[in-house]
C-alpha cells in the first residue's frame, strides 16, 4: 500500500507540533507501508520526499490563497496513491482534491481547529474564512478524521455535529524516547545564561494567543525570588501579540533576576539540556489538543504544571506527573478565562508549590518520564494509524 502523506511541515521546515509529529509518523509507517510525503517548502534530500513552492503569481496573495496553490500541485501529483493522509488546514484542501481527483481515501489528521481558533483571523484577515472553509469541506468529505486526544475529539464534534462519530478516532501524538531523555550539559545551559544551579521553570512555545503567554508572564511575578524563568519563545503570530509579550518580560525583568528569553528556535539536543536543568516545565495554553511540547518535557525527566484544558488531562496525570491547574473557560472558541485574575493566581500556585519541594519535583519528573515511556512511543501511534488506514479497505 502506498500512503502519501501530505503536510505544510517537514524538516529540516518545522516549527510546530505538528511538524514534529508527522516526521516521526512517517519514521515510524515507513518500517511496513511504502510512504510518499508531500510537503511545502524547498527541495528536500530525503527519497520520496516531494516539496512545493507556492506558484509565483501568488506570492503575493494572502496566505490562505498561496495555500490552495501548493494544495492543487500537491493533488494532481498523489496520482498511483492508494489513500491520501493529511494533516492540518494547510495540507487538507490537497487531500480532499486528492480524493475526489483519483478515486481514494482521504484520512484527516486534526492537529487544531479552524473555529477554536478564531485570533488566527488577526493573522489572516479574510483568509481566515477561507481557513476555515477548507478545514469544514475536508472533515465534511474525509473518510476518516484522527483527533491526537479524546479532548480533541469532542471538539471536533462539538464543532462538526454533523461528522459521523465512527469516523472520527483518537491516535495519540508521540515522542521519540531515545532522542527526548534526560541530559545534562551545564556548560551549555550557561551559555544561555541559565543557572543550572538555581530552581527553575521552563516555558517552550511560539508566541501565540493560544499557548497563554501573558498569563504565564503575570503569574510568574508571584513566584520566589530565586527562581529563574526560562523562555524559549518565538514566532509569534502578529506584532500585536509580540508587542504585549516584549512588554510583560520587561516588567518581569524589573522586578527579578533570572529572566532568561531565547527567541529563536533551538536546535533539539540544546532544548533538550535546557529542560532536563529545569525544576518545572509549564504549559499555560488556552487551547491545546495535546501538546507534545509536555511529552518532551516529560522525556527528558521535568514535571508538568499544565492548564487543564483540551488533551493536557490525557498527558499530565495530576499530582503524579506533574500538576492540572483548573480553568473556566469562554465557549466562544476562544478560550479566554472567565476569571483571568485566578487563572494567574492558580498557575502561580501550582508552579510554587512544585519549585518549593525539589525532591518532589524529581519524583514527578520520573513519574513522567515512566509515563512517556508507557504510553506514548512512536511504535504505539504507528500501530494505532494502521488500524485507522485498515478499515477504509
Amino acid at each position: 500500500m502506498r500512503v502519501d502523506l501530505l503536510t505544510r511541515e517537514y524538516p529540516p521546515e518545522v516549527y510546530g507540533g505538528a511538524g514534529v509529529h508527522v516526521a516521526e509518523l512517517v519514521k515510524a509507517l515507513r518500517n511496513d507501508i511504502d510512504v510518499v510525503v508531500r510537503a511545502f517548502g524547498q527541495p528536500r534530500d530525503e527519497p520520496n520526499v516531494h516539496s512545493y513552492l507556492v506558484p509565483a503569481e501568488l506570492n503575493s496573495a494572502n496566505p490562505s490563497l498561496a495555500t490552495l496553490g501548493v494544495d492543487l500541485q500537491m493533488a494532481r501529483d498523489a496520482a498511483g496513491a492508494d489513500l491520501v493522509h493529511s494533516h492540518t488546514w494547510y495540507a487538507n484542501a490537497a487531500g480532499q482534491l486528492a480524493s475526489l481527483l483519483h478515486g481514494i481515501p482521504h484520512v484527516v489528521t486534526a492537529h487544531s481547529l479552524e473555529p477554536l481558533r478564531p485570533w488566527k483571523a488577526e493573522q489572516l484577515g479574510g483568509g481566515y474564512r477561507i481557513s476555515s472553509w477548507i478545514e469544514h469541506n475536508a472533515f465534511a468529505g474525509a473518510d476518516a478524521v484522527i483527533a491526537v486526544s479524546d479532548g480533541m475529539k469532542r471538539d471536533i464534534l462539538r464543532s462538526y455535529p454533523f461528522l459521523d462519530e465512527a469516523r472520527v478516532h483518537t491516535v495519540h501524538n508521540g515522542i521519540d524516547l531515545e532522542r527526548w531523555k534526560p541530559v545534562r550539559d551545564d556548560e551549555l545551559v550557561r551559555s544561555f545564561g541559565i543557572d543550572p544551579d538555581r530552581p527553575s521553570v521552563v516555558f517552550v512555545g511560539r508566541i501565540t494567543r493560544q499557548k497563554g503567554l501573558p498569563y504565564l508572564l503575570r503569574a510568574l511575578s508571584a513566584l520566589p525570588t530565586d527562581v529563574q524563568v526560562v523562555l524559549c519563545a518565538g514566532a509569534p503570530d502578529t506584532p500585536e501579540i509580540m508587542a504585549e509579550v516584549q512588554g510583560l518580560v520587561r516588567e518581569l525583568q524589573e522586578t527579578r533576576s533570572g529572566v532568561i528569553w531565547i527567541e529563536e528556535m533551538l536546535p533539539q539536543p540544546q532544548l533538550s539540556a535546557i529542560l532536563s536543568s529545569g525544576t518545572v516545565f509549564v504549559c499555560p495554553s488556552v487551547y491545546e489538543p495535546l501538546g507534545i511540547v509536555n511529552l518532551e518535557a516529560m522525556a527528558c525527566g521535568l514535571p508538568v504544571v499544565g492548564t487543564a484544558t483540551g488533551g493536557i488531562p490525557e498527558v499530565v496525570d495530576d499530582g503524579v506527573t506533574g500538576r492540572l491547574v483548573p480553568i473556566d473557560q469562554a465557549d466562544d472558541g476562544t478560550g479566554t478565562p472567565l476569571d483571568p485574575d485566578r487563572f494567574v493566581a492558580d498557575l502561580a500556585a501550582a508552579l510554587t508549590e512544585v519549585v518549593a519541594d525539589p525532591e518532589r519535583a524529581r519524583q514527578m519528573g520520573e513519574a513522567g518520564r515512566a509515563r512517556a515511556e508507557a504510553h506514548f512511543g512512536w511504535d504505539r501511534i504507528a500501530a494505532r494509524t494502521r488500524e485507522v488506514y485498515a478499515t477504509l479497505f
